[in-house]
């Protein structure tokens, strides 16, 4: 997370411009801010942390969003950890920009968001974890035999098979799918008063009106 203030309007700079589908490229946005690339590698780092740190802001609002309406629908326990992980694999299939970002550079892409080479995938896993052990603590829900790390990991594995699958096995990414395998891991008890479409109410925090990191 950036602090001062000259790498917080360097960030808000290249977040505009990522939700906007376009390509972050450091020279110009050196140039935009009136600098020159040292000073701008100085204040964020490469462009691979700038654009870790991007992807990560607009997870966090789109997480707490989804938890808001998982809240708003009642659920709990593994329906609860169902709902928040459908409701934010959802968002990332359908947000324009991520997909136009995916599209454009799907390598540096799944680099950055599926492997050890930034800290956006433990951080979700992180907050997965945050999630399972709430509702343990609550005593709504075991993830035994494994730890709650443990269940995690295979939880994120899961979103992002769905989330990145046409360049992890070639076919479209699928949110009624992705749901399906976190209920098949995670079990829930049934509600067939509820239905999918309407469990999963609109969730706009990977909007352009998302907060920045440095609002939060």
């Amino acid at each position: 997370m950036y602090t001062s203030d000259s790498a917080l309007r360097a960030f808000r700079e290249a977040r505009h411009t990522f939700i906007a589908g376009s390509r972050i490229d450091m020279g110009a946005l050196a140039a935009s801010l009136g600098v020159d690339r040292t000073s701008l590698f100085r204040w964020v780092g490469n462009r691979d942390r700038l654009l870790s740190e991007i992807l990560w802001s607009l997870a966090v609002p789109t997480l707490d969003g989804a938890a808001r309406a998982a809240d708003a629908a009642g659920s709990s326990g593994a329906a609860r950890i169902v709902d928040v992980l459908d409701r934010f694999t959802a968002d990332l299939i359908e947000a324009p920009y991520f997909r136009a970002f995916l599209t454009r550079e799907p390598a540096r892409a799944l680099r950055l968001l599926t492997t050890t080479e930034s800290d956006v995938q433990s951080r979700f896993v992180g907050r997965v974890t945050a999630l399972i052990e709430h509702e343990q603590s609550s005593g709504t829900f075991d993830p035994g035999p494994l730890s709650g790390e443990e269940l995690a990991r295979l939880l994120v594995r899961i979103s992002e098979s769905f989330t990145y699958a046409e360049f992890i096995s070639g076919e479209t990414p699928n949110p009624e799918r992705a749901r399906a395998a976190f209920e098949y891991v995670l079990r829930p008890d049934p509600d067939p008063a509820r239905a999918t479409d309407a469990a999963r109410s609109p969730v706009t925090a990977v909007d352009t009106a998302a907060p920045s990191i440095g609002d939060r």
